[in-house]
């Protein structure tokens, strides 16, 4: 109840940024594995698609399930999962849509809770 399993799970994800992967929990989840993941997924994701929903440019404002991979070290298949969960990707002829509509970004993010613990990525030594 202090955060700790919100602060391994993020701490697991910036490793995976210093090593250039995407990570995934193995599989399969606990049902509070699954609450804990899926929060987890929910808060960054929602968090980042504001910021890019935000850009002034428009065409800025275009993302992939790849970039979203990149940027957050998730597995496209979590992201696509969590976007279906929270109703906001959309298919049009083989195309992936992710609604970034913010009203419904913020609606989501205020569902989301906190963080927990933060991870300080400058503080991580990976050799």
């Amino acid at each position: 109840r202090k955060g700790y399993g919100k602060f391994i799970i993020s701490f697991s994800y910036e490793l995976s940024k210093i090593e250039g992967k995407a990570g995934s929990p193995e599989k399969p989840l606990s049902d509070l594995g699954k609450e804990a993941y899926y929060s987890h997924w929910n808060r960054e994701l929602l968090h980042m698609l504001r910021k890019i929903g935000s850009r002034p440019n428009p065409d800025e404002r275009v993302v992939s399930l790849q970039q979203l991979s990149e940027m957050t070290s998730f597995k496209k298949d979590d992201i696509e999962a969590t976007l279906k969960r929270l109703q906001m990707i959309h298919y049009h002829k083989s195309q992936v849509y992710v609604n970034v509509n913010p009203t419904l970004v913020n609606y989501h993010i205020s569902k989301c809770g906190g963080s927990g613990v933060p991870v300080d990525p400058s503080k991580i030594h990976w050799t």
